[in-house]
C-alpha cells in the first residue's frame, strides 16, 4: 500500500482558552490568522518556511463528543537560531513562567518550555553539538536513513 499524497499537515490544538491562546501564539510566536470563527482559527507564520497551527474550541460539535476536552500531553518543537535571546524575549521582557529551565542538553539542545494557555507545551530550542555518545546515535540514525542511489551496484 503506498502513502497518500499530503498536500499539507499542521497541528489543530483543541482549546478551552481560545482568544487566549490565538493571542500567546500571535503575539509571542509570531503567527497571523488566516481564518477566524469564534470555534476555529487557522494561523500561519508569514515568511518563509509557511508553518501553520489551528486552534479549536473543544467542545465545538466538529469534534466527537468522547474527545471533546483540550489537548493533552502534546509538545510544540520551535527550533530558533538564538535560545537565549527568545528566553530573554519571552521570561525576562514577557513574563512567561518556563515550565522546564533554559539548560543544555547532552543529546545537543539548548532549550527550554512554556506552555500556552490550555498547557500545551511549547520546547524553544536551538540545536547544539551533542556528546559523544548521542554524535555516535546521530551519525548511524543518518547512515541507516541514507538514500540508496545504487552506487553499490556500480562496479
Amino acid at each position: 500500500m503506498s502513502a497518500p499524497s499530503v498536500t499539507s499537515f499542521y497541528p489543530v490544538i483543541c482549546s478551552e482558552h481560545l482568544p487566549e491562546s490565538l493571542e500567546f501564539y500571535t503575539t509571542l510566536f509570531g503567527f497571523e490568522k488566516t481564518f477566524a470563527s469564534d470555534w476555529y482559527v487557522s494561523l500561519r507564520r508569514p515568511e518563509p518556511p509557511f508553518y501553520e497551527l489551528a486552534l479549536l474550541d473543544a467542545s465545538h460539535p466538529t469534534m466527537p463528543a468522547a474527545y471533546r476536552r483540550p489537548a493533552q500531553g502534546l509538545l510544540l518543537n520551535l527550533e530558533v537560531d538564538d535560545v537565549d535571546a527568545e528566553h530573554a524575549r519571552l521570561v525576562d521582557r514577557a513574563g512567561l513562567t518556563p515550565v522546564l529551565p533554559l539548560r543544555s542538553e547532552d543529546f545537543g539542545q539548548r532549550h527550554f518550555i512554556v506552555a500556552d494557555p490550555d498547557g500545551v507545551l511549547v520546547d524553544i530550542i536551538t540545536p547544539i553539538e551533542p556528546a559523544p555518545e548521542f554524535a555516535a546515535a546521530f551519525a548511524a540514525a543518518e547512515g541507516a536513513d541514507a538514500p540508496d542511489d545504487g552506487a553499490a551496484d556500480r562496479t
